[in-house]
């Protein structure tokens, strides 16, 4: 496990106090669910439904929420994108 997300104390994951530890808790939570070998280990006991609606959700998001330039940039690290 790299050193960052050893650091991570799930204690300090909290929601519906205020905005700011709202924002540091997602932070918190998306780091600890993308770690490799909990990703390895859930995926392949998700059904199809749910991939699909997880899926779903999370383009929403960032389709909602960043442009096509940020979108290459910060989510795929292709800062060489020309549309």
């Amino acid at each position: 496990m790299n050193n960052s997300l050893r650091a991570i104390d799930a204690d300090q994951i909290c929601f519906g106090l205020d905005r700011a530890t709202d924002e540091r808790s997602l932070q918190l939570f998306l780091q600890l669910f993308s770690q490799e070998t909990l990703l390895q280990t859930l995926i392949p006991r998700m059904t199809d439904q749910e991939i699909t609606l997880l899926v779903d959700q999370l383009s929403t998001v960032l389709r909602a929420h960043l442009k096509e330039k940020e979108y290459h940039e910060l989510f795929l690290n292709d800062p060489d994108h020309h549309h």
